[in-house]
């Protein structure tokens, strides 16, 4: 009770003391790079890019030019990288054919942001060996990359959704993990009109347009077997063919465009969201969504609320005379 009462008159008597103790000992403590326990909104993910032919399709533009899919991707996730807080991880994988195939495993995105970005600029078609585009089996296999991984990163899938060759419902590949499993995204890019698919050599150089004449313009199981009964057929006596639902377009398939609501049935499937991707600053906010977010332990910079602290106390000192100036204009 004694030393209470001490504490009490030797804080009216010398207030400012006490004051500018407290200010120089925050301060003090701040040299010793205190940490202090605390959970923070992080994120690891696993981006998948679409390198198929399809991607090369220069239906945006960027700057008022026209770009390609892929690379307009590309450019929104560089510029969305430094939107995800330090701590985070985040890692490249491509899909061509009907895989997903890792590249760089997840990394925190601080110290490696130039790896990352430089990793992400040599990702182009020359990629790919295959010229299919099975989607619905890029995004499941890209689904057991991530779950296979440490920790087990949520997945972003970056594709125009075209199917190539087309689907026949009845033989679509069949999800047999459980949906939700896995957070992550699907994010289409494109634009909804039509357009030429160009023709590459293995150098990248184009060499025109895809015509309809080279292209499979329905699935192979609705074509029949066509050698060696007459009328034999691959799948049932009047099987479904491939619908507009699954993003086939028979007759154009050697036209694309970005099959948003193919994508969304895939994502609705798989548990995961849907992003149509517009612009970098929106990519960045998908990106970053709570529902992507993990609460983990990290050890928080204490200098910080130290100096706030100290700034407080110093402010605090002048309180006082402000208060007696006050009272004398009066």
């Amino acid at each position: 009770m004694k030393a209470w009462r001490w504490l009490q008159a030797s804080w009216r008597g010398q207030r400012e003391r006490w004051l500018l103790g407290g200010a120089a000992l925050a301060l003090g403590l701040g040299f010793v790079h205190p940490t202090l326990p605390w959970r923070a909104a992080l994120y690891e993910q696993v981006v998948v890019l679409d390198i198929t032919q399809s991607m090369n399709v220069k239906d945006l533009r960027l700057d008022e030019r026209p770009i390609s899919r892929l690379d307009y991707a590309k450019h929104a996730l560089r510029l969305a990288l430094p939107a995800l807080p330090c701590g985070s991880k985040l890692g490249w994988a491509v899909f061509t054919e009907y895989r997903s195939y890792l590249l760089f495993a997840p990394v925190e995105v601080c110290a490696h942001l130039d790896e990352l970005r430089a990793t992400l600029a040599a990702i182009d078609n020359r990629m790919a060996w295959v010229g299919g585009s099975e989607v619905a089996k890029g995004l499941h296999s890209g689904l057991a990359v991530a779950r296979q991984l440490p920790g087990q990163p949520a997945l972003v899938f970056i594709s125009d959704g075209h199917e190539a060759p087309p689907l026949n419902p009845r033989h679509r590949p069949a999800w047999d993990g459980k949906p939700g499993e896995l957070p992550g995204l699907v994010v289409g890019v494109g634009a909804a009109l039509a357009s030429p698919i160009p023709k590459l050599d293995a150098a990248g150089r184009p060499l025109g347009w895809w015509g309809a004449d080279e292209v499979e313009q329905s699935d192979p199981r609705s074509q029949g077997r066509g050698g060696s009964v007459s009328g034999e057929r691959l799948v049932e006596e009047g099987g479904a063919v491939s619908t507009p639902a699954l993003g086939a377009t028979p007759g154009s398939e050697h036209l694309s465009a970005q099959h948003e609501a193919y994508l969304r049935l895939l994502a609705g499937e798989t548990g995961l969201g849907f992003h149509r991707l517009d612009s970098a600053a929106g990519l960045a906010e998908a990106m970053t969504a709570t529902a992507l977010a993990r609460r983990v332990p990290v050890q928080a910079d204490g200098r910080v609320p130290l100096a706030v602290l100290a700034l407080a106390l110093l402010l605090l000192r002048h309180l006082p005379a402000r208060a007696k100036v006050h009272s004398r204009a009066a």
